[in-house]
Parts: structure tokens; C-alpha cells; sequence
């Protein structure tokens, strides 16, 4: 049974503010691609790692003399279950259907290789899969348009989705597919998986696993790196 990798990383990031792509910003002098997908590469049982890049993208064909030769691109969508899609097809005459594949984002650095072994080894013989995540800590507020507080929600049972996220090859697929021909908005592979009738198994992971979306999260980002001895 082999595993599989897949980074979807066709988005623009326009949140940084900033000309290049959040997930190629300089993170203690490595683009935060890169350090993602070493944290994945440092997984030797990975037979392959699939990057879904944007049609326009100017900038991995500089990283790639740099990384594992695991690593392989495909053309992504304009959405992250499309490009999770074309990764998946691209790897459809090697992989099998009980095969597992680990989807990370691009933009989470700080994921712990402890972290990404737990799920391999917690999830080896779950017959569906699941995700890295935490419970969540903070008070939750439902508002309305204008931002004004309409109640505070219970979040007992609540959980904050992280990723790797892990599912069988054949489930993933066909979940994805389903989610694109009923038109659903999915904004992780475990709803796609969930829309179809399954449910996932949470699997707790470091509260540091973080993803970068707003500039101040590289900072924070950089702190999280020198502590785990990744300068």
C-alpha cells in the first residue's frame, strides 16, 4: 500500500499584500513552499510528491534543483478541490484504490514531522482517514454584516481543521468528483469527504501547525521554525 503526497499550491494570496504569492514569501531565507514540502519529504515512505502550481506561475522552477526528486508538478484549477483533483488524476495509473494520500497546504511550514507520523500511524488501518487538528480554544461569536454580535456559539465538540489531511485514494477521488459535478463549495478535502456521506477521524496535532495567510503570520512562523531547530 503505497502513500502519496499532494500540495495544492495555485492560489495568488492577495491577503499579504503583497506581488509575489504568500506561499513563496522568504521564511528565514527559504520560500515557504519549499519548507513545506521538506517537512513532507522527510517522510521516506512517500512515493511521490504532486505540487499543483497556477498555468502563470513564475517562480518553482527556481526551487525545484533544490528539492527531493520525489517532487513532480501538475497544472492546477482555480479552485483548491480542482487542483486536489488534477493531482489525484495525475497519478491515476500508478496509485490503488486503498492507497493512502496526504494532502498538505502549501502555505502551513511549521507542520512537525512527529505530527505527520502520528497520522500515518493512527490512521494506518481506518478504512476512510482523517485530518490533523485541535480543539478550539477561543470564544466563538456569530455577527451579522454590520460585525454585531448575535449569539456566542457553543464550541464544545468544535475543532480546528489542520492538514496533513489523509484519505484512500479511490474515496478521495471520488468525493472530489461528486463535490464538482454537484456544484459544492468544498474548502477542505475532509468536507468533500463528508459531503459524500463519510466522517473522518480527527487526529490532534500542534497548535503550531499554523497557516500562513496574513503578513504578522510570518513572523510568527519564523519563532515556530527556530524552536523546532529549523533556522
Amino acid at each position: 500500500m503505497a502513500i502519496w503526497a499532494i500540495v495544492p499550491a495555485a492560489g495568488i494570496g492577495l491577503r499579504m499584500g503583497s506581488d509575489t504569492p504568500k506561499q513563496y514569501l522568504p521564511l528565514n531565507g527559504t520560500p515557504v513552499l519549499a519548507i513545506a514540502l521538506q517537512k513532507l519529504a522527510s517522510i521516506s515512505e512517500i512515493e511521490k510528491i504532486v505540487v499543483a502550481l497556477h498555468p502563470q506561475d513564475l517562480w518553482f522552477s527556481k526551487l525545484q534543483p533544490s528539492l527531493d526528486e520525489r517532487v513532480v508538478t501538475v497544472i492546477g484549477g482555480d479552485q483548491r478541490h480542482l487542483s486536489v483533483l488534477n493531482a489525484l488524476l495525475s497519478i491515476s495509473t500508478a496509485a490503488q484504490e486503498q492507497d493512502w494520500v496526504l494532502v498538505h497546504d502549501a502555505v502551513r511550514p511549521c507542520v512537525s514531522t512527529a505530527d505527520i507520523r502520528k497520522l500515518l500511524t493512527e490512521l494506518n488501518h481506518h478504512a476512510i482517514g482523517g485530518l490533523l487538528g485541535a480543539p478550539a480554544e477561543n470564544t466563538l461569536k456569530q455577527v451579522d454584516d454590520q460585525a454585531v454580535v448575535r449569539r456566542t456559539l457553543d464550541r464544545s465538540g468544535v475543532w480546528n481543521a489542520f492538514t496533513p489531511q489523509m484519505f484512500r485514494y479511490g474515496l478521495l477521488l471520488a468525493a472530489i468528483e461528486s463535490a464538482v459535478k454537484k456544484n459544492a463549495m468544498v474548502t477542505d478535502e475532509a468536507s468533500a469527504v463528508e459531503l459524500i456521506g463519510q466522517r473522518p477521524q480527527m487526529i490532534e496535532g500542534a497548535r503550531t501547525n499554523i497557516k500562513i495567510t496574513h503578513a504578522a503570520d510570518l513572523a510568527l512562523a519564523s519563532q515556530i521554525l527556530q524552536v523546532q531547530g529549523q533556522k
